[in-house]
């Protein structure tokens, strides 16, 4: 038998609903084929590939039927397999009886049910429209901080199944690059779908600089998951490039700490990922207490002729830099 018997193999999900029995979601197959004399009928199997479990049914072909139809172009439907969200599906799809040769096969990914959302940046709200599902279970949203797992940001919102709106709103304090939302619904291992609004917005994360005058300490702590380096810099204006000093670089996978660090509005944290670098002075900021300075005077030469002298308070030694090759920052005691 020839292997063009089998013509298409198309694949997709449907829910199915009963009043009493709620809904239940199903693959459904649908094959073309020409109907050959030697044809009884058509078996399409199923196989988990997670679990390997496979359902299998097939349809037959009268002999009447076969005698009024060889040659003609059939299409038959198969849609009484029961499938679960985010399953990896096998599907085969041959002849009965099966000749060699004769059969169509292909891998399916049955989506999980998604919500779509907008953003209110002005309001700093997220708008989540649920899924429709009438007569199926209750579905639940939650804003959460992606580290290893999603942590909670308040409480998760339960939409029931009697909800008159299917649009739930739900306030943020920052836009974060790990802030997600997360749905999922009502069920024991139910999958959960995800969306990072803000996934490629990391501005807000080096803001999180603070001084603290107790051990002049100078901290930055990531609110997300981050891959990159800090280091203090040195920008002697506005606008100026900052140029690092050597032995302050650290990974910025976690909290980073410079203790007895100078109040200088020169002296800033530079942040280094593979998006780019950022610059951070908090010591320019307005508003910010200096702590009173030493009689030491910080004084900066280099090969473009000297810079005007700042006063500033001893360090510790392993901060005294070399930004570059031209430039030195020398404490004279």
């Amino acid at each position: 038998m020839s292997p063009l018997v089998l013509e298409a193999l198309k694949l997709s999900t449907a829910m199915k609903c009963a009043p009493h029995d709620g809904c239940s979601l199903l693959l459904r197959v649908q094959a073309s084929l020409v109907l050959h004399e030697s044809l009884r009928g058509l078996e399409a199997c199923s196989m988990n590939l997670d679990t390997q479990e496979t359902q299998c049914q097939s349809v037959r072909v009268s002999r009447a039927s076969r005698q009024l139809q060889v040659g003609r172009q059939l299409q038959v439907h198969f849609d009484c397999f029961e499938v679960s969200a985010a399953q990896n599906l096998y599907v085969t799809l041959r002849t009965v009886p099966h000749f060699c040769g004769v059969q169509l096969d292909q891998q399916y990914h049955v989506e999980a049910e998604k919500f779509s959302y907008w953003v209110d940046r002005s309001g700093k709200v997220i708008l989540v429209q649920v899924p429709e599902a009438p007569g199926g279970p209750d579905y639940y949203v939650r804003l959460c901080l992606k580290w290893f797992t999603c942590e909670d940001v308040g409480a998760p919102v339960r939409v029931t199944v009697n909800r008159i709106s299917r649009t739930v709103s739900l306030p943020y304090s920052q836009e974060l690059p790990c802030l997600c939302l997360e749905g999922w619904s009502a069920t024991p291992d139910a999958v959960r779908m995800q969306a990072c609004p803000f996934e490629d917005e990391t501005e807000a994360l080096w803001d999180a600089v603070r001084y603290h005058p107790g051990d002049q300490a100078l901290s930055w702590e990531p609110a997300c998951p981050v891959s990159g380096h800090v280091s203090l810099c040195w920008r002697p204006g506005p606008g100026a490039l900052c140029h690092t000093l050597e032995h302050s670089g650290r990974p910025a996978h976690g909290r980073v700490q410079y203790p007895r660090v100078d109040t200088q509005p020169q002296l800033c944290l530079k942040f280094s990922t593979s998006r780019g670098f950022w610059v951070r002075c908090p010591f320019q900021e307005r508003g910010f207490q200096a702590r009173p300075v030493s009689r030491c005077t910080c004084v900066t030469k280099g090969r473009r002729g000297p810079l005007p002298a700042a006063p500033c308070s001893r360090p510790r030694p392993s901060l005294q830099p070399q930004v570059t090759s031209w430039l030195t920052l020398r404490l004279l005691w």
